[in-house]
């Protein structure tokens, strides 16, 4: 087999151990009210366990990135893989809350692991020229693993029950840990090896170095700004709302998370050729696609609930488009840091989004828990809860906008100067 060939190989076994993860990831979204019932949680008690579940994930993302650095992707996909498989098994036979809470904490650091693991991969193995696609084609691929919680394992959670789903679960994440082990590799065939290992100091200096990188700071902002709302609407609050706040069965709740997964896949490699072709202009899709994500919401949450069935179609659209957008904050983190620091760039750059998640997550669980009915969800406190997201919009937006001057400052230093959008939008009009 040639490298060619091999390459596509070895992206297909790191991709499926990516989408994997996410319906790890993503199985406590479809399985709220199960857990809820099971574990006799209140709405703060339940945002609790993915709260924690990303607190995990994003506190453990720059400790991944300088442990890529230093010890590859392989390695790390694995002990990711049989790590959430682990915590899946441990929740399954979960009773009590602790040993659940636990079990969700292994998600995230096993998680935490895997995604920017196979960028790497992604990077070793492709031309710089095809790595903004496949980096987009990874992030929304991967995707689907929301479909295998929303439907197989959403099956097996009603029909044989939580047990047999969250084992079956932990049977494919070992499945996939043995494929990595038995394919990937973290180089191609005659490739560079890897320079010595950092010493601490030199870790140090390299994540500041990393951090005073306009881009990556740039890369953090895009991350976090697209990323969160439907992340939070994916993992958690998604259903519940849909079921309890707007009218929706489970099932039909449970398919609109498919809608998510499909649009995504559909915009992803737009977005990535996009982002390769127009590299300067990057952040005006990123600052489009939070502004209508923002817009989308407060025309969903003007209308008194239950909103229009299509109304809450669009919403999930548009929503499905700040994951594509996301993955423009990885091609910053790429293009503008040296090889031998990108791993930690990758990892400062994904603990925007998750970290954004992780409290907005939080605060709609408070938030219901204030204004709710003691016995569960009503349409209004649903209302109430969403409007949390505009704080993160408002923080992120501020941040893409300081940080791309800053990028755009050194970049004039270094010789590279990014002309108006005017001047592009009138070059295109002249005739050819």
């Amino acid at each position: 087999m040639n490298v060619h060939h091999r390459a596509w190989g070895v992206w297909a076994v790191g991709l499926a151990a990516y989408l994997v993860g996410v319906m790890h990831r993503t199985s406590f979204g479809v399985a709220g009210l199960d857990a809820a019932a099971r574990f006799h949680a209140g709405p703060a008690v339940l945002s609790g366990f993915v709260v924690l579940q990303l607190l995990v994930y994003a506190s453990l993302q720059i400790p991944v990135g300088v442990l890529l650095d230093r010890f590859g992707a392989r390695r790390l996909i694995v002990v990711g893989a049989l790590t959430m498989a682990a915590g899946q098994l441990m929740l399954a036979l979960a009773t009590g809350l602790p040993l659940a809470i636990l079990a969700r904490v292994l998600v995230g650091a096993g998680d935490a692991l895997t995604f920017i693991s196979v960028l790497s991969v992604v990077s070793a193995w492709f031309p710089p020229r095809r790595v903004p696609l496949m980096t987009q084609l990874t992030g929304l691929i991967g995707q689907l693993g929301q479909v295998l919680s929303a439907v197989p394992l959403a099956v097996l959670l009603h029909g044989p029950g939580w047990t047999t789903a969250f084992v079956s679960a932990a049977a494919l994440g070992v499945a996939v840990a043995l494929a990595a082990l038995a394919v990937l590799r973290d180089r191609p065939p005659g490739a560079p090896a890897p320079p010595r290992a950092p010493s601490p100091r030199e870790v140090v200096d390299g994540l500041v170095s990393s951090w005073r990188e306009p881009g990556t700071r740039l890369g953090l902002w895009t991350h976090m700004g697209t990323q969160f709302s439907g992340t939070v609407f994916a993992l958690l609050w998604g259903v519940p709302y849909l079921v309890a706040g707007q009218g929706f069965s489970p099932g039909a709740a449970s398919a609109m998370l498919t809608v998510l997964v499909g649009v995504g896949i559909v915009a992803g490699p737009l977005f990535g050729e996009f982002t390769a072709r127009h590299p300067l202009r990057r952040s005006w899709l990123v600052l489009a696609v939070i502004g209508t994500t923002a817009l989308m919401w407060t025309v969903v949450l003007a209308v008194p609930p239950p909103a229009p069935r299509w109304l809450l179609v669009l919403l999930v659209v548009v929503l499905a488009l700040g994951g594509p957008a996301s993955m423009v904050g990885f091609d910053y983190a790429r293009t503008f840091n040296p090889g031998h620091r990108q791993g930690t760039a990758i990892g400062i750059v994904n603990v925007g989004g998750f970290f954004a998640s992780l409290l907005v997550a939080l605060t709609v669980g408070v938030v219901l828990g204030l204004i709710g009915p003691a016995d569960g969800y009503s349409p209004e406190a649903f209302r109430g809860a969403w409007t949390v997201q505009y704080v993160i919009w408002v923080l992120a937006l501020v941040g893409v906008l300081v940080a791309r001057r800053r990028a755009r400052r050194k970049m004039a230093i270094e010789g590279v100067v990014v002309p108006p959008l005017r001047e592009l939008l009138a070059e295109r009009r002249r005739p050819r």
